[in-house]
């Protein structure tokens, strides 16, 4: 059922939902919570279609923010209502016009779930400046952005590291669960003592970045970055005394893992699409304090790069005058020479 109301108000949104349930036959509500999409409508189409997905796991009610012309000097509210055609989910299209645009908690806030939780979720390269003081990310239990569809993806990851608050979380983290779980069963067998790792990926990946910084907090032992044509990440290299533990991907789909004496293994690390990122991430709506460490890691480790790229021009003379000037922080570990504990 489709239900198109131009220039309309929140109240007349809410009787329109309850009158559509009833017309279906269906007066309870059975929402498990609410998801806000802010984006616009270049990329509505892909942000709704994934989340009507979820939706078949997670009942829920989208509310999709679209700002249009925000110049205008009146406000206006036109408002596509969405029930029962491919999901248990409710789904709301909001357009707002002129000033209204500029304050869309107003609008949002009347139409929210009674005592459910929220989640606020910035498609595409929708990245607010803190998740967490965006109006409405302020609504929000769980705040989900996506670094990767950013013009500058690692320093938008890194930003979004210096910023975070608990509920804060990323889809270039929600990408390496595959990799995260196959590492681990990879280790849990007998090895020796890894002493270095790499991680190998296309340029400029946040998701690469964040799993080398996990894995070296994880493990204690500096691991390196170096690039590959992709998809994604291409592969991941545990440097140990008896020989490599690696696990390759060239094609996105099928990864080889290779182990020291043992034949190699096929397993199925099948790039994973944006539905089931948005599924993902519904599921939990406690902190992730795992993504927290490695993305404020990686931005230790990026502040560290850009530090030694501007060395001042008197620490070298004092270098040969034979003062010993303070070392910076290891550019890839971020340890000062030592380590960490795993």
């Amino acid at each position: 059922m489709n239900i198109d109301l131009t220039n309309t108000t929140t109240r007349r949104i809410q009787d329109a939902l309850t009158q559509a349930r009833h017309l279906m036959g269906g007066p309870a509500v059975g929402m498990v919570l609410t998801l806000i999409i802010v984006t616009d409508e270049s990329a509505q189409y892909d942000a709704v279609r994934a989340a009507t997905e979820a939706a078949r796991e997670h009942p829920c009610r989208v509310l999709t923010v679209i700002s249009r012309d925000s110049r205008g000097n009146s406000s206006r509210l036109d408002a596509e209502i969405r029930l029962g055609e491919t999901g248990p989910g409710e789904t709301v299209l909001l357009r707002m016009y002129g000033p209204l645009a500029l304050h869309a908690d107003s609008v949002v806030v009347p139409l929210l779930m009674p005592d459910t939780p929220v989640v606020t979720w910035w498609p595409g390269g929708r990245v607010p400046e803190t998740p967490s003081k965006d109006p409405l990310g302020k609504l929000a239990q769980r705040r989900v952005t996506d670094a990767y569809a950013a013009p500058d993806r690692l320093g938008t990851l890194a930003r979004l590291a210096q910023v975070y608050r608990p509920g804060d979380t990323d889809f270039t983290w929600t990408r390496l669960t595959t990799w995260r779980s196959l590492l681990a069963a990879a280790l849990d067998q007998e090895h020796a003592e890894i002493t270095a790792g790499e991680v190998t990926a296309e340029p400029d990946s946040p998701s690469a970045e964040l799993l080398a910084a996990w894995l070296s907090l994880r493990l204690g032992v500096p691991f390196s970055r170096s690039a590959s044509d992709g998809p994604g990440i291409t592969g991941v290299r545990l440097v140990t005394a008896d020989g490599d533990i690696t696990v390759t991907r060239p094609d996105g789909r099928v990864a080889t893992l290779s182990r020291p004496d043992q034949p190699d293994r096929q397993v199925s690390l099948m790039r994973r699409p944006l539905p089931e990122l948005l599924a993902e991430e519904l599921r939990r709506l406690d902190p992730d304090e795992v993504y927290h460490e490695a993305a404020a890691r990686f931005a230790k480790d990026l502040a560290a790069v850009a530090a030694q790229a501007e060395v001042p021009p008197g620490a070298k003379a004092a270098e040969t005058s034979g003062a010993t000037p303070e070392l910076p922080e290891d550019p890839v570990s971020g340890l000062d020479g030592g380590t960490e504990a795993p």
